[in-house]
């Protein structure tokens, strides 16, 4: 594995153009500015590399040199740390380990059911656009109570939250006039110069 990391000069992103969990490292990579050569990968045709650099030959898979990530929370802390400006995670433990818990449970909670929804039965996907609608509706009040979710800045976890909120339209979730405060943290979060460097032609046209 490490052999063919090595072949690599430049860190590369293995990222498919619609995929949620990729996205969300997209969005990390263009709020620190840092440049990457992303790989794209076709989900149905994937290349020998990926193959070879991650026994579970998934996206998003980061590469730096002798190092192979795939697990995006990893890629994520990876990144923030490895480029520290802007930082994207707290100083302080407890409020690391907040982060981390907040980033645990919207991986549990939301990603859990856009996979279902992506990749199971109309039936299935039905009661997953339900829940997904159900559980951001309750959230309302903690949309509205920072800036950004959870902090007064940019973190990961808005990184981990957009690519959700982006897809709403895509997966025909309408969100209720409960949940406006969701929806007005969107409207501005998709503004960020950032956050539109992020996107590719697939996802621009998920709102089309």
């Amino acid at each position: 594995m490490a052999l063919v990391a090595n072949r690599r000069s430049v860190m590369s992103l293995f990222s498919s153009t619609s995929c949620p969990q990729s996205h969300r490292v997209r969005v990390v990579l263009a709020e620190k500015g840092i440049t990457v050569e992303i790989v794209e990968v076709d989900n149905q045709h994937k290349p020998e590399d990926l193959i070879d650099l991650n026994p579970y030959n998934t996206v998003p898979t980061l590469v730096d040199r002798e190092l192979v990530l795939y697990d995006p929370r990893a890629i994520m802390e990876y990144l923030d740390e490895r480029f520290p400006h802007p930082p994207l995670m707290p100083v302080d433990p407890v409020s690391r380990a907040r982060t981390r818990l907040a980033l645990y449970r919207i991986e549990h909670d939301w990603y859990d059911l856009i996979h279902a929804l992506e990749s199971r039965g109309e039936k299935t996907a039905s009661k997953a656009r339900k829940q997904l609608r159900d559980s951001l509706t309750s959230s309302a009040e903690v949309f509205a109570a920072k800036p950004f979710f959870l902090s007064d800045e940019f973190s990961l976890v808005d990184a981990s939250v957009l690519p959700i909120l982006w897809r709403l339209q895509h997966y025909s979730i309408d969100l209720p006039r409960q949940a406006k405060p969701v929806l007005d943290y969107a409207g501005r979060m998709f503004e960020r110069e950032s956050f539109q460097a992020s996107l590719t032609e697939a996802e621009r046209e998920m709102r089309d």
